[in-house]
């Protein structure tokens, strides 16, 4: 039997830094509220059969998101990732906006 050589890669860490163990969670949906101060309400809705009757279902679920900057507004598709609990119900960041709102972008040129 031939012993086979494996050649595992390294992760070089900095003096009190962790390596990185996995990619986070990220999900993708439309901002249904932005009335509480840096939290954004995303709704993401999957389709799943349903356990008994095989059909397509909808489900959705709301995720409390921290938006440093308050740039997402309602009807926006945005990316959220999670992080570690940031308060009760937070537990994610957003992460870019994918594409604005027609409203949003309307509402941004009446300021203007």
């Amino acid at each position: 039997m031939a012993e086979q050589k494996v050649q595992v890669a390294a992760v070089v860490v900095g003096e009190g830094e962790r390596a990185p163990i996995g990619r986070k969670a990220e999900k993708v949906g439309p901002v249904v509220s932005t009335k509480m101060q840096k939290t954004i309400v995303v709704q993401v809705s999957r389709r799943v059969p349903h356990p008994l009757y095989k059909r397509i279902v909808t489900k959705h679920k709301k995720f409390y998101a921290h938006d440093e900057e308050g740039t997402a507004r309602v009807g926006d598709i945005v990316r959220i990732v999670e992080c570690r609990p940031l308060s009760k119900l937070k537990r994610w960041n957003l992460q870019d906006v994918v594409r604005r709102s027609a409203l949003a972008a309307a509402a941004a040129d009446a300021k203007k």
